[in-house]
């Protein structure tokens, strides 16, 4: 009798050991998503599994529209201005009595009813324009714009970038080895600062350079294709999780 309860009691952990590998076959291969990592010759490396809740989240039009218009909206600055009564110069004397004369009370010659006078109600350059959102909508909204980049198969990631010297000719030839760039907006996502790379890429017409810690909806949106390296991916889902 306790040989057999103690083989059920192997027998329930195995159980609970095989439910839980499945399980984490389950998510690890199948649901987690994967995108194929090359070196700088174009040649297949390795395949490299994402972070599910960054790179698989459904699109929602309306979040990142919310988010789109903020950004647009923080950038905007007032430069129309217009001059009030007091701002204008002159006008501190009155130009008649108050009384006997025939005409209309006018206590200055910049009244806004008067050519040369102030302005009612006209824009001013201290206007603020900015909005705010919450923090968890901008970044669903990011997560939502990366899974795109997935989805349509524009996520190019590399094992590392490296440039022996500052040469524009030899990023192009590693942008002509791994995908069909001519006439495409590339947004290059670096993890560390490289003199060499960052010299050598910036100058190429449609790519933008950009850090991980700067990545945002409108440089995600504007680009056709989104390159990295694995260490970007590793530090992207460390830093926006």
């Amino acid at each position: 009798m306790i040989l057999f309860v103690e083989f059920l009691g192997v027998g329930r952990l195995l159980y609970k050991l095989l439910s839980f590998c499945f399980i984490y076959y389950i998510l690890y291969y199948i649901i987690m998503p994967s995108v194929s990592v090359y070196n700088q010759n174009g040649e297949l490396v390795k395949h490299q599994k994402l972070n599910d809740k960054i790179f698989s989240c459904n699109p929602q039009v309306e979040i990142i529209h919310q988010v789109v218009v903020l950004s647009l909206a923080n950038k905007r600055h007032a430069f129309a201005h217009t001059l009030k009564k007091g701002d204008v110069r002159g006008g501190g004397k009155k130009p008649w009595r108050q009384k006997g004369t025939g005409r209309a009370r006018a206590g200055s010659i910049r009244s806004p009813l008067w050519r040369g006078g102030g302005v009612v109600f006209g824009p001013n350059k201290e206007r603020n324009y900015s909005k705010k959102i919450n923090k968890k909508i901008r970044k669903k909204a990011l997560y939502m714009c990366l899974s795109d980049k997935v989805r349509e198969k524009r996520l190019c990631i590399l094992d590392k970038i490296e440039l022996p010297e500052i040469k524009t000719k030899k990023f192009i030839d590693i942008l002509n080895k791994l995908i069909p760039w001519e006439n495409k907006k590339i947004l290059l996502v670096l993890a560390d600062n490289d003199k060499n790379v960052v010299k050598s890429a910036r100058n190429i017409d449609k790519l933008s350079l950009t850090p991980v810690e700067s990545l945002n909806v409108l440089n995600l949106l504007k680009a056709d294709y989104l390159i990295t390296t694995v260490k970007g991916i590793e530090k992207i889902e460390k830093h926006y999780i």
